[in-house]
């Protein structure tokens, strides 16, 4: 969720350090909130999680079909010692969910995803999340942010944030309005244990 300090980028490469960071920072509490009011995914639904890394918010999904992709294997791995069947996890770019997704998605994630890729990477990834969708679904984000007058420990730790492509909510709303007609954020500066701001980007085919 928020990866926040420069000197920890090696260390967090590892699963179980990562895993441990999230724990303190909280991210336990991010993915309930994500799952329950932003995902709102039923069962049997399918799932697409665009750089899953440890597979974490499957736990506060109920019974659906997903798919969770990440470039490191050491996250792959954990996820895969940790929900067994209940998911199908594949190491590599993400660029290969179309030969590896196998059909259409109910709702795909990038979660902590688009504040690591410079815009064009950005919209190239939204771009193929909309060639995934149902015609009903959701693709959701949520990432870091920056606003006017947020705590300055928040805009602190963002600035020292592994990702370097933090952006405003305009910045984040432009770039899914160049792919979807219907894209709605969610600023929120309350689901960690430290001061953050986070935005969270719904984005629908259909109004």
């Amino acid at each position: 969720m928020a990866q926040v300090t420069h000197g920890l980028r090696g260390l967090l490469t590892r699963a179980k350090n990562y895993d441990l960071l999230q724990t303190v920072l909280g991210a336990e509490n991010v993915r309930r909130v994500l799952a329950r009011d932003y995902i709102q995914a039923e069962p049997g639904m399918r799932v697409l999680d665009i750089g899953c890394g440890t597979g974490g918010v499957l736990s506060h999904l109920p019974t659906v079909d997903y798919v969770g992709f990440d470039l490191n294997p050491e996250y792959i791995a954990a996820a895969q010692r940790r929900y067994g069947a209940r998911g199908r996890f594949v190491c590599g770019d993400v660029n290969r969910a179309p030969a590896d997704a196998r059909g259409a998605f109910d709702r795909i994630l990038a979660i902590g995803l688009l504040h690591h890729l410079e815009d064009g990477e950005a919209q190239a990834l939204m771009t193929l999340a909309r060639s995934l969708l149902t015609p009903n679904g959701h693709f959701l984000t949520f990432d870091s942010c920056y606003r006017d007058e947020q705590p300055r420990i928040a805009r602190f730790l963002i600035d020292r944030d592994r990702g370097r492509n933090t952006r405003t909510e305009p910045a984040y709303l432009a770039l899914a309005r160049n792919t979807f007609p219907n894209a709605a954020s969610f600023v929120r500066e309350d689901l960690l244990r430290v001061p953050y701001t986070h935005i969270i980007l719904r984005c629908a085919l259909a109004h």
